[in-house]
């Protein structure tokens, strides 16, 4: 049976990255070099297993990438959606226009940017 493992993102500057992640709630989980080509930092949110669900991948002399039109996002939850972004903002990041829902009843929800520009969409979760 398939799993899914992880998504890849390539990146520009690790400790910028890293610094990002970890505000959205992830860790630092491991690095491995590749060669003398590249370094993979695998992060990962508390509780998600073992397998680490982002790998974040610098590859040396390359400082920046065309993100492309059929790529869009990965998601998260949020359990307070106003909190995250209260303290997402104490770190200069903001989302691309205020939270909102996609149908009656629906969660709220709203996207924010990593340093290289990848979206991540923050869905808010109640307890």
């Amino acid at each position: 049976m398939a799993e899914f493992l992880h998504t890849c993102y390539r990146i520009t500057d690790i400790d910028r990255s890293v610094e990002f992640y970890k505000a959205l709630g992830f860790e630092e989980v491991g690095r491995m070099p590749i060669r003398d080509e590249a370094i993979n930092v695998f992060m990962n949110i508390p509780g998600d297993g073992e397998m680490p669900r982002l790998e974040l991948t610098y590859n040396f002399g390359v400082d920046s990438y065309e993100l492309g039109t059929g790529y869009n996002h990965i998601a998260i939850s949020a359990g307070n959606l106003d909190q995250t972004l209260a303290k997402l903002a104490e770190q200069g990041i903001t989302p691309e226009r205020e939270p909102y829902s996609i149908r009656e009843g629906g969660s709220r929800l709203c996207f924010v940017r990593d340093p290289d520009g990848y979206r991540i969409e923050l869905i808010e979760r109640g307890d």
